[in-house]
């Protein structure tokens, strides 16, 4: 009978290390108090305060209820194993090698929770792209990234909301602003912002030459009605009609709304709603939070400055290679993480750049 001792120890440690970033004690207590706020009568009084609730009881349940799973399955492999050992018995050797599989992949996923330590990485996002060098390559190039970020969204079960897509002159997109809603959409996300250069032979060349094109990507945490005053004067508003996909219009009256900071230049926009006024709310509760985030940037980066810390990969500066011709590969600058399967990170495959990111940022921070 194989010894399997070494892989239950293993597995144990991690559990206990699980207990730790899943916060277990404190997950446990905010359990109970929710459990009473959703068995509340007038918790729908208050809709969205409702939904926020229940999205948070949702999760903390969840966690609770898988880390419980996994200290279960331990225990029943631990007992299982103990027993076969007794009376050498190896025809339990493949049930219990299944197990401890099982169970090590269980908590290589579960780990992934432990790489997010920044203050918002919990919350949805806020993504724009913009076509940047290029021209109309560029610009395809900004709509292809679109359809990545929609196609890893509803691969991970995400609801994608599209806020605005300004249409480039002879194809593609010029910009687009999107809300991806999920747990951890912020987290993740993080790992997209910068500049993402595309080599290809251009479809839109009659010569058939190699173009690179560039194409930034910025995202920001969606907060709640963040606390945050701005001056009404300095904040320009446009109005257009909201579409939908394929440029359909989804009502025949300028509903839409975009608001520009003038001394930030952060722009937010809201189609979601069917009026202005409703639309007007969502984009200025966007901007605050792009103004609130600038912010802690800008004051994380004095820090850094004054401590010595090296610049990294940021805004505006190139993160990830895509390349089609003369070979085929994606490449990340930053974490080295690459792939040959281009049309397979095209179409959404973008899960090991993302992890390969929070790991690399976390040994940035040590």
């Amino acid at each position: 009978m194989r010894d399997f001792t070494s892989d239950l120890r293993e597995l144990s440690q991690r559990i206990t290390e699980a207990q730790s970033y899943l916060r277990i004690e404190q997950t446990r207590a905010r359990v109970s108090e929710l459990e009473i706020e959703v068995s509340r009568p007038d918790l729908w009084d208050d809709q969205e305060a409702a939904k926020k609730v229940n999205a948070e009881y949702a999760n903390l349940r969840s966690d609770l209820d898988t880390y419980n799973t996994m200290v279960s399955e331990l225990d029943d492999l631990e007992v299982l194993h103990e027993m076969a050992r007794e009376v050498d018995d190896a025809s339990q050797e493949e049930e219990i090698a299944a197990g401890i599989s099982k169970l090590s992949s269980g908590l290589s996923e579960l780990e992934l929770r432990s790489l997010f330590t920044g203050e918002h990485d919990g919350s949805d996002a806020i993504v724009q792209i913009n076509a940047k060098d290029g021209g109309v390559d560029a610009q395809d190039w900004a709509e292809l990234l679109l359809r990545m970020y929609t196609r890893w969204s509803e691969q991970r079960g995400f609801d994608i909301e599209i806020a605005d897509v300004s249409p480039g002159a002879e194809a593609g997109i010029m910009s687009a602003e999107f809300v991806i809603k999920g747990r951890y959409a912020y987290g993740l996300m993080t790992s997209e912002r910068g500049t993402h250069r595309l080599v290809r032979i251009s479809p839109f060349d009659n010569q058939g030459r190699r173009q690179t094109s560039f194409a930034t990507v910025q995202v920001w945490p969606v907060m709640d009605a963040p606390d945050l005053e701005v001056n009404e004067s300095e904040i320009r508003m446009e109005v257009f009609r909201a579409s939908g996909a394929g440029g359909q219009h989804v009502n025949k009256t300028s509903s839409a709304v975009r608001l520009i900071h003038e001394p930030t230049g952060a722009v937010a926009s809201s189609q979601e709603e069917r009026s202005q006024l409703q639309n007007r709310e969502k984009a200025l509760t966007r901007l605050k939070a792009m103004i609130v985030a600038k912010i802690e940037e800008e004051h994380q980066a004095a820090q850094d400055a004054i401590a010595g810390k090296p610049a990294q990969s940021g805004w505006g500066s190139q993160i990830r290679s895509y390349v089609l011709q003369p070979y085929q590969m994606v490449k990340d600058v930053r974490t080295e993480v690459e792939s040959g399967n281009v049309a397979g990170v095209l179409d959404g495959g973008l899960n090991e750049f993302m992890e390969g990111y929070l790991r690399w940022r976390r040994a940035q921070s040590e």
